[in-house]
């Protein structure tokens, strides 16, 4: 495959998977399919505006007109776009529902029609819900327990459905946390790291009880990468191997990183259905295709705080200005130089 389509590049995980691909010779393309709401942003590309391979489309994957000449143009589809912060999707999970489940629907009937060689669905641990104790595999029921995870784990069964169904090739890949450069600082990464570079206090719901396991973006970029070229059509990995830590243990590490203590520490209560525990077993990626993170989390959040510290100018105008574009806007074209 030579032209790839990356809906959703210009967000957080998506933008570092762009910037890897384009340093791939055998790819002649890499089209960013993006609606820059809140969390999106074309500064997330920066440098990689350089490249000559880079196309960016300002539009919606619920536009269903432009998805259909976008994904004609390439041989693979590698899918990021989506809503995925658990807190928004408790006060509004319509547009979960819209955008995760509708949105990829749209994306996948394209790939039906023009025959993609590979279709990647990125989606998330949180569709297997908690364990209090073993990891998930990629063969164990989905349990999500919020609007979220259940519209990942919806998209992830109508992206199956159309492998099924239709024979369109699609990969599923499932990531642990991501954290590195460029998050929007809404997830707890990144918010704390602001708050803290900023003199303010920070919130831990409960008392800091929940394991999350900590993969750096670049790892998981590692993963779907394998998955987008060697990832058997119809099968699901899991891509984990980060670090777990309960929430008070992330924290001690981000205090430290940027020179606070405890006293900048509020305790809340802890939010709806706040689920304790996420595992999974990364076994068939590793065995199946060689995927193997390297990034030490230590280093990996020294060099991400590092990164806030040095770059106010990218993430201090998002806390004050969001960006929507709604559906049906009409798609505007940049080019790499």
């Amino acid at each position: 495959m030579k032209n790839v389509l990356v809906t959703g590049g210009a967000g957080f995980i998506g933008s570092h998977f762009v910037k890897r691909l384009l340093r791939a010779d055998d790819i002649a393309k890499v089209t960013v399919l993006d609606a820059l709401t809140y969390a999106g942003t074309v500064s997330n590309l920066g440098e990689a505006f350089l490249s000559p391979k880079l196309q960016f489309v300002h539009g919606n994957i619920l536009d269903t007109a432009l998805v259909d000449v976008l994904v004609a143009e390439h041989d693979a589809v590698v899918h990021f776009a989506a809503e995925s912060h658990v807190d928004r999707s408790l006060v509004d999970a319509e547009s979960f529902v819209t955008t995760n489940v509708m949105g990829t629907q749209r994306l996948l009937e394209a790939a039906k029609r023009h025959g993609v060689e590979k279709f990647v669905h990125v989606s998330t641990d949180e569709v297997y819900g908690p364990l209090v104790s073993g990891s998930a595999t990629e063969s164990d029921p989905l349990r999500p327990t919020v609007p979220y995870a259940a519209s990942k784990a919806s998209s992830d069964l109508m992206a199956l459905s159309y492998f099924e169904t239709y024979d369109v090739p699609v990969c599923v890949t499932r990531s642990s946390n991501n954290y590195g450069p460029c998050q929007y600082p809404e997830k707890i990464i990144p918010l704390f790291v602001t708050k803290l570079l900023r003199g303010e206090q920070v919130t831990l719901h409960g008392r800091g009880q929940h394991v999350r396991n900590w993969l750096h973006a670049e790892d998981n970029g590692q993963g779907i990468e394998l998955v987008l070229r060697g990832g058997v059509p119809g099968e699901i990995y899991n891509i984990g191997g980060g670090t777990d830590l309960t929430s008070k243990e992330l924290t001690g590490i981000i205090l430290r990183l940027c020179g606070a203590d405890w006293d900048s520490v509020t305790y809340i209560p802890d939010r709806q259905s706040n689920d304790i525990r996420y595992a999974m077993d990364w076994s068939k990626i590793a065995d199946g295709l060689g995927y193997r993170p390297v990034r030490d989390l230590e280093d990996g959040l020294a060099e991400t705080v590092e990164w806030y510290r040095r770059n106010p100018g990218h993430w201090a105008p998002l806390l004050r200005h969001r960006v929507g574009v709604p559906t049906g806007t009409k798609a505007a074209l940049v080019t790499g130089a």
